[in-house]
């Protein structure tokens, strides 16, 4: 798959392509499925295809008081698109002037002058450019003018009956109250987030039950406070079943500004400490709370190992 960050000369001389266009946060199952139809018809018109995305979400730079945390990084994101077999992805730098752009100037330059766009899919509620004032009607008519045309995707609906579609937001919606299974059903994989592992204040190797700090950039979209059962992936691919701690640690501090991540890595002896890491959930345990002491505490995580223990034998079978 090509990665192309340069518009200002056409990648595809010569050549039309099948396009859609989004944030793409978390590659979700309906994002698949778009995806999945711009391949078919790339295809079958013998055209190339292409995902149009940003390197940060728009809303970022538009609305920063409510800009959504993000389910993947850049690069996370770049990675799984590569899993669907598009020919290319294209990265738009989403910065101010970007902001400014108007709808029909991006049409041109980047679906007419970048990629000479045959087809274009997009979810039937896509809005882009500035003031959003970019849609689907828009595309129609510059399409009759630039030779495209605009065909317009059904969104996904949700697996599990609730009466919406598969999104980002209900993906985050179920991640903020612990709600694993659904996020997993809607990602179509576990929920992952990365970071580099920090040395902390090494309290759980005190208490018996030494942990990895996972220091994971801000922005990043984290299950509720609580305590999980998941898979610890080291920079080498190998995956270690875990129990996680997502939370503030009342037991210890009673006014912690932030949440930490640790993860107890199952049947494992050695140093993490500066790696790269990968963390998965992989199912809900129970919620953080305060316990009288260190005794009682360490009672709990040792039942919470077994928990874990017992969810990822249970979803990863052998």
């Amino acid at each position: 798959m090509q990665v192309i960050e340069d518009l200002s000369v056409p990648p595809f001389l010569g050549e039309r392509t099948v396009v859609t266009i989004g944030a793409y946060d978390g590659v979700h199952v309906g994002h698949r499925a778009v995806i999945a139809a711009v391949r078919e018809r790339a295809e079958s018109e013998g055209c190339r295809s292409v995902v149009v995305t940003f390197d940060r979400h728009p809303a970022s730079v538009v609305r920063r008081e409510a800009a959504p945390r993000m389910l993947t990084s850049l690069d996370q994101k770049i990675d799984l698109l590569t899993l669907t077999g598009v020919d290319a992805v294209v990265v738009v730098r989403f910065d101010e002037g970007q902001a400014a752009e108007a709808a029909e100037d991006f049409v041109e330059r980047v679906l007419v002058r970048g990629l000479s766009a045959k087809v274009v899919h997009v979810g039937e509620d896509f809005r882009f450019g500035h003031g959003r004032a970019g849609s689907v009607a828009l595309l129609n008519e510059m399409g009759g003018r630039h030779g495209f045309v605009c065909e317009p995707l059904a969104l996904v609906p949700r697996a599990d009956g609730v009466d919406e579609p598969v999104s980002s937001t209900a993906i985050r919606r179920a991640l903020a109250g612990g709600e694993i299974d659904t996020a997993t059903r809607m990602l179509g994989r576990w929920h992952e987030v990365h970071g580099r592992v920090g040395t902390g204040d090494q309290r759980g190797r005190t208490i018996g039950f030494p942990t990895a700090n996972v220091e994971v950039p801000l922005g990043t979209c984290m299950p509720a406070d609580g305590v999980y059962a998941g898979l610890h992936v080291r920079p080498d691919g190998s995956e270690h079943a875990c129990a996680i701690n997502l939370g503030r640690r009342p037991t210890f501090y009673a006014d912690a500004d932030v949440s930490l991540l640790e993860v107890h890595l199952l049947d494992f002896e050695g140093d993490l400490y500066g790696e790269d890491a990968a963390v998965r959930f992989l199912a809900f345990l129970r919620s953080e709370r305060q316990f009288g002491g260190v005794d009682d505490l360490r009672a709990q995580l040792a039942l919470d190992i077994e928990h874990a223990r017992a969810a990822v034998r249970a979803r990863r079978p052998g």
